[in-house]
């Protein structure tokens, strides 16, 4: 790889295949994004840039490529706890190549860009370096995304659903880019975060193929061990995840076994009793992260699962069929301790 990236010649190959999305059209009420061309007749998109479409019962939005010309395309797919979407077009312009999708996330530091249209202004570049990986990303309606890229390259309201870019060096095989997420949203300064090509890969082909994920549901809530839990659960060491409770209550006859209570520790309460994860089918689990990641990238509703705990401080294995998430179902998944503040540490 070049010591000084070509972010020139990445915008020059990379912006042809990036698209504006219009919903509700461009001057009358409705919203804006991005979208780049994932094969000959499908783009891809953020479901949240989609969501209007879906409201206004059409389906349709109109989109706009870099060469100025203009169709229609029908949202034929979306996953609202990955914030994805495909859009089908016909007659996709000639130099609106499909772009590839990396195999696996971006390592920290490696150089970037965000193309798409950012605050309405269409065919723009943001460049920086992935300054994080395997980030836990919470939206507005309650979810938790798991194994977010997260960039210091700008990524504006109207970047949501289009490419962020990463450099792959002189290849024989295609051009010297590749796809390492779908930008999805900023927080704060100088921090932007999107949808990990591992996950994308995972999802967008059901998309394309059935119009919807089937998610996997272990109907638990879950905290991260961190000292303070271990310690109140009688632990020698801080690993793997605490379940609070699961989605059928205190009383249900659920295999895996929440909290009974919570106890005060240097003034924080802190749940106790429950089962604590260690590990899914032999892979260690450390944070939540890497459960919900798991769950999502390597199993299918209806699997049973082997799941390693230690109950009341002793291991064993558990065999658990996994459910299918309710669709648009809020995020039971999702750490905390019913209200508890946790202290991290």
């Amino acid at each position: 790889m070049s010591t000084h990236p070509d972010f020139e010649g990445l915008y020059r190959d990379v912006i042809p295949s990036v698209v504006s999305v219009y919903v509700g059209g461009r001057r009358r009420p409705g919203g804006a994004g991005s979208a780049f061309v994932y094969d000959d007749n499908h783009l891809v998109t953020n479901e949240h840039v989609s969501r209007l479409a879906d409201a206004s019962k059409s389906n349709r939005v109109e989109l706009r490529f870099a060469d100025g010309s203009w169709r229609v395309g029908d949202v034929v797919g979306s996953d609202v706890y990955t914030d994805l979407a495909v859009v089908a077009v016909d007659d996709v312009p000639a130099d609106a190549t499909p772009l590839r999708l990396a195999t696996e996330n971006p390592s920290p530091g490696r150089p970037v860009a965000a193309l798409g249209n950012p605050l309405g202004l269409e065919g723009s570049i943001s460049a920086g370096i992935v300054s994080g990986a395997n980030r836990s990303l919470h939206t507005s309606n309650g979810f938790a995304i798991p194994d977010v890229v997260q960039t210091d390259a700008p990524i504006n309201p109207g970047n949501s659903g289009g490419p962020l870019v990463g450099f792959v060096g002189d290849t024989d095989d295609g051009p010297p880019y590749e796809v390492v997420g779908v930008n999805r949203a900023k927080q704060g300064d100088n921090i932007g975060f999107a949808v990990s090509p591992v996950i994308a890969n995972r999802i967008l082909p059901d998309l394309v193929a059935d119009g919807h994920y089937r998610h996997s549901y272990l109907r638990t809530r879950t905290l991260d061990v961190t000292p303070s839990v271990a310690e109140a659960n009688g632990l020698d060491t801080p690993r793997g995840i605490l379940v609070v409770g699961t989605a059928s209550g205190p009383d249900s006859t659920d295999i895996l076994r929440g909290c009974s209570g919570t106890t005060r520790l240097r003034g924080w309460e802190i749940p106790v009793g429950g089962d604590v994860i260690v590990a899914i089918e032999g892979n260690e689990v450390r944070t939540h992260e890497e459960l919900m990641r798991y769950l999502i990238t390597e199993t299918r509703p209806g699997e049973p699962v082997a799941i390693d705990v230690l109950r009341d401080g002793a291991p064993a294995t558990l065999v658990v069929e996994l459910d299918e998430r309710p669709s648009g179902d809020r995020d039971r998944d999702t750490r905390g301790g019913g209200g508890s503040r946790i202290p991290i540490e």
